[in-house]
């Protein structure tokens, strides 16, 4: 007998046996459909099929109708055990099918029984979950009938099968029309498909053999950590190249991480940043707070220190770049990756990293790509064959160009090709700027203009603003935009900003350049600012300059009228410091945007008037009261934007003669909030207000800023146009009842608002709201109908007095965010479990005391934070959040989970630190997702022997002892135990990082050979050496709260990283045998006074050394040439620092120290940073990235600091309110 196969791959269908068809290699379904014939397959199911397969989703389709025999085998068989989602479609009839019903049930038994990661995503078709419970006769008559022909035993897997699946979330056709449906079946498909992967190219071709090539030098199988440069020009594909790999083997790590564009994004000061993605990303956590890059180095190495990381740094040229996010190896667990793409190689100390170098692709597979653009085909038509080869041939297979040349192409005339052809042969093959022009030749003038607007100065800048400078030169820039995105030329990231290949920004810029590359005041844009400053000041500027970047000058810098004479077109300008002296007028008459860095708080000018400006930016800066010289500025009719970012200001000014104005900022202002005039009231075309105060200054702490929407109740609350309203950190007692007036409003925050205790019940009337932050407010309750914002999705009532949510919370049918952290909240309603979208439920630190039945009712629900609460016990019902996949239970009054725990069949992360759990139940066997748990300090008595059964645990700690029957997990690489019986461990071979805590390091079990990082605490007699001494591998090696008056470390040769914490008693720590020793820190040693052969550490990089009071002089330090970086934070007694190596690229907290090295020797020093130094004197080189705290000598002193030490002990009650209004 025949069947029908139906491909993903195309839509004719293929007539063959079933046994007879091998899926070929790489080819396996993503969904297999299960559903029964005659019910669904000409409708329901033939729109879902369709609709998946043109979303790019491999489908397998079956048709039980037509099958032979009773077996389930052959290509039927591996489409179900190989899919990674398995969809049934229950209909009225579908269990009369004992072929359904066996698909059915061996899924659901592959799911049980091996290392099976597919999801089972039900469809109710036209039953309910309660007919397949078997509460109804209509599958149950059916299954009746099933006994009599196939037998009791197998009919019973059936009934465990369909009552299984009935608990799981599907969706229901009931609730909605079949075309809204399956809309939201192929969304959500696609999402749980998602893996984190890079999105690629629509077009990828050549790449396969230099994937070959870089996995081999990868070596996988190795537990080294390796490190790879992936080098070739710009434009050549190194960053698609990186993002193959990393969707390739990503699945393979505890944790990957791939950061873009890093050089640019150093460069523009965003290195904590681009730390905090990736502590995030790899951690699968919410970003952590860091603030300085020295913090962030120092939770990179902690964090991932034992964990094995794929990490990608795309656009790397630099070692200080390299150095502030993966600098060696040694940061990272045994098998990691470090993956970096560069342009330029002869800057950065790679010694480590084997490199690869990429080449131009070869001519077939050029051909190919160039077709794929310009025809949408893999080769060209036969009567563009020889122009297609030609056009091929001179762009030298630079991928960048292929594509750009090859879209601008596309439907394009012949007679375009053949000129484009032409402008080609003239130019020479290597001058890819040159080539990649005449795409821009090909964009009419108002695209032209964008686009080098963008290159020169916009990338990086929110589109919106630039967009309102374009529209007033009736540039259309929606559209234009639109079209240079579609033509590869231009970019917009996830936060709507401008973005662009570095190849075409260049090119851009070299287009300008070229307009005149003798006379700079000829070209049109002058974006560097010593050349803009040279035209300025020599008067030779010209009418074709249009913008000028004057920043970053040398020292501040007046600027006359009659300098600005000469420039009538001038239509964008950005300045720092500075003032502008003389008479202005009918100067700027063309000026769109003005950028002032720090501009004067009183303008010299006369008669500046900017009739047709668009766009004022202000930063740093302070306005006077009366807006002295600005005044006149703002007078005209098309002022769109007012940006002013951390200024001064006491009263806004006049917006009666600005009325067209869309944006309106007050970022980061002065405490001292502005007087907010009344006149604010008639933008009536205004879209975003955002009055937001600046970080509470500690001098300032207790002061009082007055802001009372009261008092001008109709000057906000009627501007019946405005989207996003943000009023942070405003000294405001209520909101006045209007602001249910804003129908148009999409974004409501008022965090910081301390002194606002309450909503008005208007704020229901909000119904576009999407945002609504209330975090930090006196706020005591919400309003009781706040469940008719139906569109609301993210709620932040963070450290707020509410202490309960009115039920109508279960209304907010989009919720995807509720986070209740530090708030009086002690209960929650019932109806939260009608928030049937919500994915992230934060209740951390709150007064929370007990959660609801309806709690597992949150089937969407993935992150749910319990930590550092009162709850005692957690439902049965909590087994019913089937997404979840982050549980926090950390220091709660829990003492024992339930059994329905096991149901969590997604969770990856349970952590319960310092909790009171007693026991675990044998269900949390079931959970084989689980990759980290952890219970340190917790009550534990035992850990069960059900642990085992976790597959894919890679982490575990735990506090107390186990099951001796218990073996470990096969995946476990990261151990941490404390109160088991050390002697009585039979460590697993696999493992990689082992901490202990035992008296006696004579009751240490034997260790892995392998072994790459160990800790041991507690320890009260001396270790005996050769304990350690075969462990050819370790690497790290840490030593916390030892007895012993004298350390000394021999025999472990591959030694480079030794932390000694808390070690009360240690008087002498002797390295005569780390000769190999990298990084040494040395925490809270109070005895400490000598630290051997330190000077003889030749290879040591890092040297911290940490309240260590007893220590008076360190050895001479100055052969020890690769020291990167030196941090002595609160040695009392420590006088000096020794002499330094030239090598030192930073130094950090010198503390009540009386002199510092000769700091003016250390050239490659440029990172400095000096606290709690009383005694210090001195001054800091000019050009030097200085951060001084507490030295009184050097000019600073007073400031409190988060995360200090020393301040917090000084201080402790400013610390903890200066904490407070930073969160």
């Amino acid at each position: 007998m025949k069947t029908r196969r139906d491909s993903s791959h195309g839509k004719a269908a293929v007539m063959t046996d079933i046994d007879d068809v091998e899926l070929p290699l790489g080819a396996e379904f993503e969904v297999f459909l299960n559903f029964r014939g005659p019910d669904t397959r000409r409708s329901f199911t033939d729109c879902l099929y369709h609709s998946m397969d043109g979303a790019g989703i491999r489908v397998f389709r079956d048709n039980e109708e037509i099958r032979k025999g009773e077996m389930i085998k052959g290509e039927l068989e591996r489409a179900i055990k190989n899919s990674a989602i398995f969809m049934p479609i229950f209909s009225k009839n579908y269990a009369s099918s004992p072929w359904c019903l066996r698909e059915l049930a061996l899924r659901l038994d592959c799911s049980r029984n091996r290392d099976d990661n597919a999801m089972i995503l039900p469809i109710f078709f036209d039953v309910d979950p309660d007919d397949l419970k078997l509460k109804t006769g209509l599958y149950h008559n059916a299954l009746q009938k099933h006994e009599q022909k196939f037998g009791s035993n197998l009919v019973q897997q059936w009934k465990e099968a369909l009552m299984e699946v009935a608990h799981i979330k599907g969706w229901d056709l009931k609730d909605t029309g079949q075309g809204e449906l399956i809309k939201s079946i192929v969304a959500e498909v696609l999402i749980k498909l998602n893996k984190r992967d890079k999105i690629l190219p629509d077009h990828l071709v050549g790449i396969q053999d230099c994937v070959e090539d870089v996995m081999h030098l990868l070596d996988e199988g190795s537990p080294d950590v390796g490190c790879l440069v992936i080098h070739g020009m710009g434009g050549i594909g190194k960053t698609t190249l990186a993002k193959v790999i990393f969707n390739q083997i990503s699945s393979r790590f505890n944790g990957c991480s791939f950061l873009s564009d890093v050089r640019e994004a150093i460069k523009d000061g965003k290195i904590v940043q681009l730390q905090k993605q990736l502590l995030s990303e790899i951690l699968n956590s919410k970003p952590v707070e860091i603030f300085d890059s020295d913090a962030g180095i120092n939770l990179i190495k902690w964090r991932f220190r034992h964990k094995k990381v794929l990490i990608v740094l795309d656009d790397i040229d630099e070692w200080a770049q390299l150095s502030m996010l993966a600098a060696k190896g040694g940061w990272f667990g045994p098998g990691s990756r470090i993956i970096i793409t560069t342009r330029n190689t002869n800057n950065l100390a790679i010694e480590e990293y084997k490199v690869y170098q990429m080449t131009e692709l070869r001519y077939h597979h050029a051909l190919q790509l160039f077709s794929k653009h310009a025809f949408k085909m893999d080769s060209p038509p036969h009567d563009y064959d020889d122009i297609s080869c030609n056009i091929t041939r001179m762009t030298g297979g630079l991928p960048l160009a292929l594509k750009v040349i090859g879209c601008s192409l596309y439907r394009k005339r012949k007679s375009i090709w053949k000129d484009t052809l032409k402008k080609l042969e003239l130019i020479p093959e290597q001058h890819i700027y040159n080539k990649l022009k005449i795409s821009i030749e090909m964009l009419t003038e108002e695209q032209r203009e964008i686009f080098l607007d963008i290159s020169c100065f916009y990338i990086g800048e929110a589109r919106i603003y630039p967009y309102y400078m374009w529209k007033a030169l009736a540039f259309y820039p929606k559209i234009e935009i639109d079209f240079l995105i579609g033509m590869s030329l231009i970019k917009i990231d996830d936060h709507d900003r401008l973005l662009m290949h570095d190849l075409l920004r260049d090119l851009g810029r070299e287009i300008v350049r070229r307009e005149d590359l003798k006379v700079p005041g000829k070209c049109s844009r002058l974006w560097q600012p010593k050349i803009a400053l040279e035209v300025v000041k020599t008067r030779t500027g010209t009418e074709n300059i249009i913008a000028l970047k004057l920043t970053r000058l040398p020292e501040d810098r007046n600027f006359t009228s009659e300098e600005f004479s000469r420039l009538p077109s001038l239509r964008f300008l950005e300045l720092e410091g500075g003032n502008l002296v003389g008479d202005f007028k009918n100067l700027f008459s063309n000026l769109k945007w003005l950028s002032w860095h720090r501009c004067p708080s009183h303008l010299q000018a006369v008669n500046l008037c900017l009739w047709n400006l668009v766009i004022l930016k202000l930063l740093d800066s302070e306005i006077p009261e009366n807006w002295n010289g600005w005044g006149p500025c703002l007078v005209n009719r098309d002022l769109q934007v007012i940006h002013l970012m951390r200024c001064y200001l006491l009263t806004t000014p006049d917006f009666s003669m600005c009325l067209k104005l869309k944006i309106l900022v007050f970022a980061e202002h002065s405490p001292e909030s502005p007087q907010i005039g009344s006149s604010i009231g008639k933008l009536e075309r205004l879209k975003r207000l955002e009055i937001i105060v600046a970080k509470i200054q500690p001098s300032k702490l207790y002061g009082s800023p007055h802001f009372d929407l009261g008092v001008v109740p109709s000057a906000i609350c009627h501007l019946k146009n405005l989207s996003s309203l943000k009023l942070e950190g405003l000294c405001m007692w209520e909101l006045h009842p209007s602001i249910g007036e804003m129908a148009g409003l999409t974004c409501l925050s008022l965090q910081h608002c301390y002194r606002l205790r309450s909503l008005p019940d208007s704020i229901v009337k909000l119904r576009s709201l999407l945002r609504l932050n209330l975090y930090n407010t006196r706020i005591r309750k919400l309003p009781d109908s706040i469940g008719d914002l139906k569109m609301l999705e993210d709620m932040q009532l963070g450290y707020t007095k509410i202490r309960g949510l009115p039920n109508s919370i279960g209304g907010l049918e989009s919720l995807l965010c509720l986070k209740l952290s530090s708030s009086k909240i002690t209960t929650l309603p019932a109806s939260i479990g009608y928030l049937k979208k919500l994915k992230l439920l934060d209740m951390g630190f709150s007064k929370i005391k007990e959660l609801p039945h309806s709690i597992g009712d949150l089937k969407t629900l993935e992150d749910l934070n319990l930590g550092w609460t009162q709850i005692r016990e957690l439902p049965n019902s909590i087994g019913g959040l089937e997404s979840l996949l982050q549980l926090y239970l950390c220091y709660t009054k829990i003492t024992a989970l339930p059994a329905s725990i096991g149901y969590l069949k997604r969770l990856k992360s349970l952590f319960m630190l310092g909790s009171m759990i007693r026991e675990l139940p044998n269900s949390i066997g079931y959970l084989k997702m689980l990759e980290r748990l952890n219970m340190k300090g917790s009550k534990l008595r035992e850990l069960p022997k059900a642990i085992e059964m976790l597959e894919n645990l890679e982490i575990l700690a735990y506090h107390g002892s186990r099951n001796m029957d218990m073996t470990w997990p096969p995946k476990l690489s990261d151990l941490h135990i404390s109160g088991d019986d050390p002697q009585s461990l039979i460590l697993p071979p696999q493992l990689s990082s082992f901490s202990l805590c035992c008296d006696d390091p004579q009751s240490l079990p034997r260790l892995p050979l392998g072994l790459q990082s160990l800790k041991l605490t507690d320890v009260k007699s001396p270790m005996v050496q050769p304990l350690l001494s075969k462990l050819r591998y370790l690497s790290k090696l840490t030593l916390c709260k030892w007895g012993s008056r004298e350390i000394v470390i021999e025999q472990l040769k591959s030694l480079h990283c030794l932390y000694v914490y808390i070690c009360k008693s240690l008087v002498i720590l002797d390295l005569s045998s780390l000769k190999r020793l990298k990084e040494l820190e040395i925490v809270e040693c109070p005895q400490l006074i000598e630290i051997r052969y330190l000077e003889e550490m030749e290879l040591l990089e890092e040297l911290f050394i940490t309240t260590c009071n007893s220590i008076e002089r360190l050895p001479k330090l100055s052969k020890l040439y690769k020291l990167r970086r030196l941090w002595v934070e609160d040695c009392r007694s420590l006088r000096c620092l020794p002499d330094l190596p030239n090598s030192l690229l930073s130094i950090g907290d010198w503390r009540s120290t009386e002199g510092s090295p000769e700091l003016s020797e250390h050239g490659r020093l440029r990172a400095l940073e000096l606290s709690h130094c009383e005694s210090l004197q001195g001054t800091v080189p000019n050009g030097w990235r200085a951060v001084i705290h507490e030295c009184p000598l050097l000019g600073e002193s007073g400031n409190i600091r988060l995360f200090c030490d020393c301040c917090r002990k000084s201080n402790p009650r400013l610390y903890a309110r200066r904490r407070a209004m930073w969160r």
